[in-house]
């Protein structure tokens, strides 16, 4: 009998795989799309009582294959289009006994398109290549779920309507698009970290997959700054994924047991931003990112931590991109450099800058207490509690708050 956790761990680690050689074969998106959902409903109520197929995989495909080549086939006959078996030229029927291909890495190139819109981009590869729902890729852009949902199925449609290709990524084709691409890895692999509603605190297979990207990238394109700088960042922080959660409860980064870091994945992503030379645009962001995560990594404990070469760093990044977000990360850098209060004067003008950013006030109120202003703290950890949605970050929270004195 078949275990339904096997079934979503196969969502998880092959939707983007399988869903990519689908458009890749039939040039059908909107169908493509709505097949492999199929093929997936179909495996969860057969597979229970008929056992797991030898190849998984492959029968997700040739499931989902033969629903868009029959839904293509009906409105053939039907006449409302011509023609719809749009393949490539060399494409030959599939043998599910070999080893499926990989084209993750084509759709994200479809997905960064130019004819795509820029604001959508990165949420359509999220959706269409990782899998990630709908309202967490909202989440992750500050928007709501109509309004993100409303802008993936636009730019679906505009990739069906302009007949835009899923083409080899020729080099030249990737470095037009090489820093929308890092973007777009960058963001799925911040979806795996970013809790969402409910008692999930992380998805480290999900911010893997991302990482697998990344390499691939690299393999593709070994002297751009860019994707080396990327596979770099995205080691060394998933290197730390062993220890961000104990016993269904959030460890923080100084609380954490380091023997459990991945220091095979340390030593190569330290090695590979020690070669990045200083850059500018997106390269330099990324570059300046793995920089700090380097330190943070490599630091024996958290007391041998370099707080200064760090929020000399984050005044870099900041200078280089205006982010709020990096002010916030400067001022808890600044707070260990010097006192609590100068990390508090930092934080002063982020209220309209992150709004119902539940992680604004977190750090404020874990500043606030260090600082001796309690009643500051008392208030800045209620905030964030109402605002945070996620089950476990918010029993942090309130654990943070419960040791605050009377």
């Amino acid at each position: 009998m078949a275990d339904l956790s096997e079934l979503e761990r196969l969502y998880r680690s092959e939707w983007g795989r399988l869903l990519s050689l689908l458009i890749a074969r039939t040039r059908r998106l909107d169908l493509a799309e709505d097949a492999l959902s199929e093929a997936f409903a179909r495996a969860s109520d057969r597979w229970p009582t008929e056992g797991v197929p030898d190849n998984p995989p492959g029968w997700l495909f040739t499931t989902a294959h033969r629903d868009v080549v029959g839904r293509l086939r009906a409105e053939a006959m039907a006449g409302r289009k011509a023609p719809l078996l749009a393949v490539r030229p060399d494409w030959e029927p599939p043998d599910v006994s070999d080893e499926l291909a990989d084209e993750r890495l084509h759709l994200i190139l479809l997905c960064c398109h130019p004819a795509v819109p820029a604001e959508s981009r990165s949420a359509l590869a999220l959706r269409l290549v990782i899998g990630t729902p709908t309202e967490q890729i909202a989440r992750l852009f500050l928007v709501s779920r109509p309004t993100m949902a409303a802008r993936i199925t636009r730019a679906k449609k505009k990739i069906a309507s302009a007949g835009i290709p899923l083409g080899a990524p020729v080099e030249e084709e990737l470095q037009a698009r090489l820093d929308e691409v890092c973007r777009t890895i960058y963001l799925a692999f911040t979806a795996g970290y970013t809790p969402g509603d409910g008692p999930t605190l992380l998805r480290a297979d999900l911010a893997g997959e991302a990482v697998n990207l990344a390499a691939i990238l690299h393999h593709l394109m070994p002297k751009a700054d860019q994707a080396q700088a990327l596979l770099a960042l995205l080691l060394l922080q998933h290197s730390r994924r062993d220890a961000r959660e104990r016993h269904g409860l959030l460890v923080t980064l100084p609380d954490q047991d380091r023997s459990t870091w991945r220091r095979d994945e340390i030593e190569a992503g330290a090695t590979l931003v020690a070669t990045l030379r200083p850059g500018d645009g997106y390269g330099e962001e990324l570059r300046l990112q793995a920089l700090i995560a380097a330190e943070h990594a490599t630091a024996p404990s958290s007391a041998d931590t370099d707080w200064e070469t760090i929020a000399d760093i984050y005044t870099q990044l900041e200078v280089h991109t205006g982010s709020a977000v990096v002010r916030l990360n400067r001022a808890v850098a600044v707070a260990e450099v010097s006192t609590p209060r100068a990390g508090l004067d930092l934080l002063a003008d982020l209220d309209d800058r992150l709004p119902n950013n539940h992680r604004l006030f977190a750090v404020r109120a874990n500043l606030a207490n260090r600082a001796g202003d309690i009643d500051l703290a008392r208030v800045s950890f209620q905030v964030a509690i109402d605002r945070c949605s996620n089950t476990v970050e918010r029993a942090h929270l309130k654990a943070e708050l419960s040791t605050l004195p009377n």
